[in-house]
């Protein structure tokens, strides 16, 4: 059974693994991280590390039995109670319900481990998975996201209020 972490250093290799395994399939529906992002991996996993000890951002990561990476869910720019969800799932992990499942344990940690009452979402137009998966996870449509969100698509912001909303919304 999956299981979702926080994220620490012990986790970095198989973070890797996880981004390059999948680079070409997250490319089709959000922004291509690059070649630096590789090539300056260790550095870049130590700077998230870093704002996630600052209590910046809150960063997880689903794993599976073996200890491989299936999914990363990550909550970033918390602030004032709210903060902004970020996923990605393994390609040969989608479409069994993983996502949604880990999207709801986040929202569960926000609220009662990071005293957050609000989560954000954008996702691009293309990418209904995602938008199924929020939906099925408790958020709504809150109004469109620009270029500049979505690394250059359009797309919808969703929203999720954490203080009315009870675990487990379908």
């Amino acid at each position: 059974m999956p299981e979702l972490k926080r994220l620490h250093a012990g986790h970095a290799s198989a973070v890797l693994a996880f981004e390059l395994a999948n680079r070409s399939y997250f490319a089709g529906s959000i922004s291509d991280r690059g070649d630096d992002y590789f090539a300056r991996f260790t550095e870049k996993y130590e700077d998230l590390l870093a704002e996630q000890e600052a209590g910046i951002c809150a960063f997880h990561v689903l794993v599976d039995e073996e200890g491989s990476v299936l999914g990363r869910f990550n909550l970033v720019d918390i602030e004032d109670h709210s903060a902004e969800l970020g996923y990605r799932v393994a390609q040969h992990a989608t479409g069994r319900g993983v996502a949604t499942e880990a999207v709801r344990e986040v929202c569960r940690l926000a609220a009662v481990h990071y005293g957050l009452h609000t989560l954000r979402a954008a996702t691009a137009v293309q990418n209904v998975a995602s938008q199924k998966v929020l939906t099925k996870a408790g958020f709504v449509p809150v109004g469109p996201a620009g270029p500049a969100q979505l690394g250059g698509k359009s797309g919808t912001w969703f929203q999720r209020d954490l203080l009315l909303q009870p675990d487990g919304v379908e």
